[in-house]
């Protein structure tokens, strides 16, 4: 049996895996979910606190979008038998140019996180632009409402660092992803007409291919 640990991205909650239905018989499935940071702490420091969740030895972590971020920092405190990011980014380069500016002029600091109880902006900042339009169906994706959640969030994922993918590594990416274009993106299983939201939409492409791509 093998156990894979899904991680959602940034406000999100389990409920973006519903669709994702794999053989039961060789494969179980466990949801991770975020909590509000400790003042101070790193994603690093996240990720060992996080790894307490994990009870199955060697099994596979799956993150999306920032969740992708998180997993593979806990693939440095615990042994894994695989990595699997979707809708996301492998190092620091393939942050989008939006993203590295930000960092170094700080103005994602300026960003109106304090209007999150406004579901509208917090689904941009989860899902990317295009949800806006379908914001009752993505209302129940959310989780967390919380000013200095998002603001961790964000000040993780523009300052994070890492140049050196890890090893058992699977990067799966939407052609049409705008929070991380592919176009920034090297060794990646591209998905075809794929957003940043394909994990509920292209459920099926999932269904069929992730126990290929986890049994390789």
């Amino acid at each position: 049996m093998t156990h894979i640990y899904c991680m959602p991205g940034m406000a999100a909650s389990p409920a973006i895996f519903e669709y994702i239905k794999l053989p039961e018989e060789k494969f179980e499935l466990h949801f991770l979910e975020w909590s509000i940071p400790q003042h101070n702490i790193s994603l690093s420091g996240y990720a060992e606190k996080m790894c307490l969740k994990i009870k199955h030895d060697n099994p596979v972590l799956l993150g999306v979008s920032l969740g992708g971020l998180l997993v593979q920092e806990m693939s440095k405190w615990i042994a894994v038998k695989q990595i699997i990011i979707i809708s996301s980014v492998k190092t620091c380069h393939e942050l989008p140019r939006k993203m590295l500016f930000a960092r170094y002029t700080k103005v994602y600091r300026l960003l109106p996180t304090g209007l999150i109880n406004n579901v509208e902006l917090l689904a941009k900042y989860a899902f990317g632009e295009s949800v806006v339009r379908r914001l009752e169906l993505y209302e129940r994706y959310l989780s967390i409402q919380d000013k200095g959640y998002i603001d961790w969030c964000i000040d993780q994922l523009v300052n994070w660092r890492q140049t050196v993918v890890p090893e058992n590594l699977v990067h799966i990416q939407g052609e049409k992803d705008t929070v991380f274009p592919i176009l920034n993106i090297k060794d990646c299983i591209p998905v075809k007409n794929g957003t940043h939201t394909m994990i509920i939409h292209r459920a099926k492409w999932f269904n069929e291919n992730l126990p290929t791509i986890i049994l390789e």
